[in-house]
């Protein structure tokens, strides 16, 4: 942990015990990279022959994203004002925690989520609650709600959560609002809710024009399903005054033109999008259920991803799988995430999983 002294001008000091953002390994030429959640298809067809007709590389973007926030509204039933375009998700979820929380604020999660979920709130200045999750790493929605204090600003639910995978219910999410004052504005993450395939889960734009209450705003992205991860768009989709506060934090300009028409693009192909996202929800599963036919204990998988609740083993297991040709995602002392990428990587997953499980002690937390 570095100290705000080492730094050369003045730096906050909790800015200065932060460890930067750190990517997932790299992929060497013949390795499969299944440590950033990525899409292993392709745009969707159009996509590319679309962003080559922007040619206007020396003009600033709409700044509004105009276009795209059209049709959006027009795919989700509200209005235009009730649509806020970011740079990913993530630009929008700091924008909305730079918003509403500062000095002396709290902003709760549950954890293991997200890993930008407690930097980004250090860098609104507020401090990050992090309640820990319930058995077979779920949302523990009934000790959140009993952790709201009048400090409470901001609450993010991770559906389904990044890295673990279970989903939050509709029911469930539903008594949790109730219990949350109206004026504490509740996140639900859906990054990864393409991939869903469990009838209960939450989903926060299942109705057209169904509002959700006026605190709760729902974040979705195409970096993952849509397979537009290099090109940073993402949206939200809420009350308009609480939209209106998150773009009077944002960088002006970031979602480019590119980006904007990549995301048009890909809403023309909705029939490609449910082929590809089915393809991938049947590999994950197979691979979810090869993986506790070994013994491992994997939680209920319905993202793009599988989790691995290591522990202590984590970074030998990591390199087991890097052995082997495979980059996961270790998570330090607590467990490894496994993206669903190519089809020729499951059976290489299984065989390194295979060799490994073995080894590790009785009654360790990864073995079912």
């Amino acid at each position: 942990m570095a100290e705000a002294s080492d730094f050369p001008v003045r730096v906050r000091p909790e800015i200065a015990a932060l460890p930067p953002y750190k990517q997932g390994r790299q992929a060497a030429a013949d390795a499969f990279k299944l440590s950033s959640n990525e899409n292993p298809f392709e745009p969707l067809p159009g996509v590319v022959d679309a962003v080559r007709t922007a040619t206007a590389y020396n003009r600033y973007p709409d700044a509004t994203a105009g276009r795209l926030r059209e049709a959006l509204a027009e795919r989700f039933g509200v209005t235009i004002d009730h649509v806020h375009i970011g740079a990913g998700s993530v630009s929008i979820l700091t924008q909305l925690v730079q918003a509403t929380a500062g000095s002396g604020d709290e902003v709760m999660f549950a954890w293991r989520s997200f890993e930008a979920y407690p930097w980004l709130v250090v860098l609104a200045g507020a401090k990050p609650v992090m309640v820990p999750l319930a058995e077979g790493a779920r949302h523990d929605l009934d000790a959140m709600a009993d952790a709201v204090t009048e400090r409470t600003r901001a609450i993010i639910v991770c559906s389904p959560n990044n890295p673990t995978g279970p989903v939050v219910t509709q029911a469930d999410f539903d008594a949790f609002v109730a219990k949350v004052p109206s004026d504490v504005l509740i996140i639900l993450d859906e990054a990864y809710a393409e991939f869903v395939t469990d009838a209960d889960a939450v989903g926060g734009l299942r109705e057209l024009g169904a509002p959700n209450p006026d605190n709760v705003v729902v974040l979705r992205t195409f970096s993952k399903a849509f397979g537009l991860a290099g090109l940073r768009v993402g949206y939200a989709i809420g009350h308009p005054r609480v939209l209106d506060a998150a773009r009077s934090t944002a960088i002006p300009l970031s979602v480019t033109g590119q980006a904007e028409i990549a995301a048009l693009a890909s809403l023309d192909a909705q029939d490609e999008l449910a082929e590809r996202v089915t393809v991938v929800a049947e590999r994950r599963d197979r691979l979810a259920a090869g993986l506790r036919a070994q013994g491992w204990a994997v939680p209920e998988a319905q993202g793009n991803f599988v989790w691995l609740p290591t522990g202590a083993e984590t970074a030998a297991v990591a390199d087991a799988f890097h052995d082997g040709g495979l980059v996961v995602r270790p998570f330090a002392g607590e467990g490894l995430r496994i993206s669903v990428g190519e089809e020729e990587s499951v059976e290489k997953v299984l065989a390194v999983a295979a060799s490994v499980v073995e080894d590790l002690p009785e009654g360790h937390a990864a073995r079912g």
